[in-house]
């Protein structure tokens, strides 16, 4: 903010920019910055509740009161790490296959400005994925890309309300370029589950399965393959924890174990990118949109940890 106003000015108390953390100054300029944040509040083909349009912004204001300090990795990660919060895309009314396309466009282009950087996508709905997924997969010839899906629902349909660019068919508009690895999901159809028994590509862990032990984050694990993107619908989360989402599910995995998981893929493999979708803030309550928020933060700590581990 300080960079908008005189400078005889700049030492006085102003709100925080309206940056994903509050960041100001060299960690959120782009040179800087090891993270790229890109909202983009699309919401065309929801199907119960709306409100996901206002998601990217929410989770922002809510990121302004997020401690820096991570007591986890006894470190002040997003400062470290850099980020950098491009302005929000808005994408044409023309309908969802034409603003996926251009959404693949604008992935085209921000990646290759971006180089090593970490693109987050904030949603938005979740029909926007598969431009980010099919934009990485491009980029990596010879190699197979996997998505780690932290979903509800299994979003497999061939399409559904007549249009296969639906935030319920997102998954399968990306499978035939990259493997599947889903987890969390309890709301399916029988045609989903003939696809995934069908696909050997798909793994899915069921969030049923995930109650008793741990050991399905290694099966998740194993399942990836090294190079991943992360596409998380909030309402992966049960809605005791995740109640502003457009079609939330009861029987929800939790918090912690859900970081034991998102650690250990940071560490273990090479994240090339990801999104947070599906958030549709509630008037009267921001937790949520907090939770989001510190979501996101908790990748972009890992990202960071993840890098000093390798440089």
């Amino acid at each position: 903010m300080t960079d908008k106003i005189p400078a005889a000015l700049a030492g006085l108390s102003w709100e925080l920019p309206r940056n994903f953390l509050g960041l100001e100054g060299e960690p959120a300029e782009w040179e800087n910055a090891g993270v790229v944040i890109l909202p983009t509040p699309y919401e065309s083909t929801v199907s119960y509740q709306g409100g996901t349009k206002r998601g990217p912004a929410a989770i922002i204001e809510a990121s302004r009161y997020i401690e820096l300090y991570d007591q986890e990795l006894d470190a002040e990660p997003g400062p470290a790490v850099g980020v950098v919060t491009l302005p929000g895309l808005h994408l044409t009314s023309s309908g969802p296959q034409a603003a996926v396309a251009e959404l693949r466009e604008v992935y085209d282009a921000i990646l290759e400005a971006a180089g090593g950087r970490l693109v987050i996508g904030l949603g938005g709905e979740h029909s926007i994925t598969s431009a980010p997924v099919l934009a990485h997969a491009a980029r990596l010839p010879g190699e197979r890309l996997s998505i780690l899906q932290f979903d509800a629902h299994g979003d497999l349909r061939l399409e559904y309300e007549g249009s296969p660019y639906s935030h319920a068919s997102v998954m399968a508009r990306c499978i035939d370029d990259a493997d599947l690895v889903a987890v969390g999901i309890r709301a399916i159809t029988s045609d989903e589950r003939a696809l995934i028994r069908e696909r050997d590509s798909i793994t899915t862990i069921f969030a049923e399965e995930m109650w008793d032990n741990e050991e399905w984050i290694d099966r998740a694990l194993a399942a990836l393959g090294d190079k991943v993107f992360i596409t998380f619908d909030v309402d992966y989360f049960d809605p005791s924890l995740m109640p502003a989402t457009g079609t939330p599910e009861p029987g929800g995995p939790a918090w912690y174990p859900t970081l034991k998981l998102l650690r250990r893929v940071f560490a273990e493999k090479t994240v090339v990118g990801a999104d947070v979708v599906e958030l549709a803030p509630m008037g009267g309550n921001a937790a949520p949109d907090f939770v989001v928020a510190k979501l996101v933060y908790k990748m972009i700590a890992y990202h960071w940890a993840a890098k000093q581990t390798r440089d």
